[in-house]
């Protein structure tokens, strides 16, 4: 490629725009779907912008697509330059001027941890408002317009992340499956009687759901085999199941906090297991210099210490 063009001079903004979604996919298919057009008009703007710049952006394989090193230096630069954008358009676009922080997070903990406790911070923080995602989809902060993620990752595989607190593994049900004298559920091998409720994981094929193995080989009984399973797709919808009895679910701890202290759930054996997993807080560096945003980060941290008694969150 043979680039006669003046070194500054910038390409089409749309097709930067196409080329820092094909970069973020790293995938022609899902870009085009994000862009609305088809996958051939992504490659050929590809084609283009490559053309444009006289590089090569990408490495193309049957079945990978990698940037190369100019391709990432330019993905770098175009997440940065387009959230600034987007940021600057959010603000003109509101006529009130209220704030609006855009947070994003895992559907079961927006359901059973968030939700419950949102309204606290808009009360205290007239004019701004709060724009909540619950996907399992890892957005890009700053190339997705959001201020803050809360993330569910593996215990210190985020660096620089403000921890809210780690998760105790323990089953939960109804009270109505405690008084059911036929099928009791008086010690961890009861549980055979019972359906267990999980998420559907891709791991998940054919052996014990993979929330419950960590708990289930601690009491010893990892070979335990469940009067049925019953799977879905978040985990809000397993603990909806568990508080109609239609089984028991593996409590995340803290999340199911509340629902054991007003008694809708019960745990029906002592015992927790430590899951490797945690929720951190992640914030978009652009963002953070917005007090509305810091404000929002220090109070979920607040919320989380009076959540989480201290001796359990260290």
């Amino acid at each position: 490629m043979q680039n006669l063009k003046l070194p500054d001079k910038l390409p089409p903004l749309d097709l930067l725009a196409s080329f820092e979604a094909a970069a973020r996919h790293l995938s022609f298919t899902r870009a085009a779907a994000e862009r609305f057009v088809t996958q051939s008009a992504m490659s050929r703007q590809m084609r283009a912008l490559e053309d444009d710049l006289g590089v090569a952006l990408f490495t193309r394989s049957h079945r990978a697509l990698a940037l190369t090193a100019d391709g990432q230096r330019l993905f770098t630069a175009c997440t940065s330059a387009l959230g600034t954008l987007r940021g600057a358009v959010r603000d003109i676009r509101t006529p009130t001027r209220r704030e609006v922080l855009a947070l994003t997070t895992t559907p079961g903990f927006a359901a059973l941890w968030l939700i419950p406790r949102l309204a606290g911070f808009t009360r205290s923080h007239p004019g701004v408002d709060v724009r909540l995602d619950a996907t399992f989809d890892n957005r890009n902060l700053a190339a997705d317009g959001f201020d803050l993620a809360i993330r569910f990752a593996k215990i210190g595989k985020i660096p620089g992340a403000t921890r809210l607190f780690d998760e105790a593994l323990q089953p939960v049900c109804s009270p109505r499956l405690l008084s059911d004298n036929e099928h009791p559920l008086r010690e961890p091998a009861d549980l055979a009687r019972h359906p267990l409720l999980h998420i559907e994981m891709d791991n998940d094929v054919g052996g014990m759901p993979m929330e419950w193995e960590p708990w289930l080989t601690a009491m010893g009984l990892a070979d335990l085999q469940p009067a049925a399973r019953l799977s879905f797709t978040n985990y809000a919808e397993a603990i909806a199941a568990a508080l109609a009895g239609h089984g028991v679910a593996m409590g995340r701890r803290p999340l199911v906090d509340a629902l054991l202290k007003s008694g809708q759930l019960v745990a029906p054996f002592a015992g927790e297991a430590a899951s490797a997993r945690g929720y951190y807080i992640v914030t978009d560096p652009a963002a953070r210099a917005r007090p509305a945003v810091r404000a929002l980060e220090q109070w979920l941290v607040a919320q989380a210490a009076a959540a989480v008694p201290a001796a359990t969150a260290a």
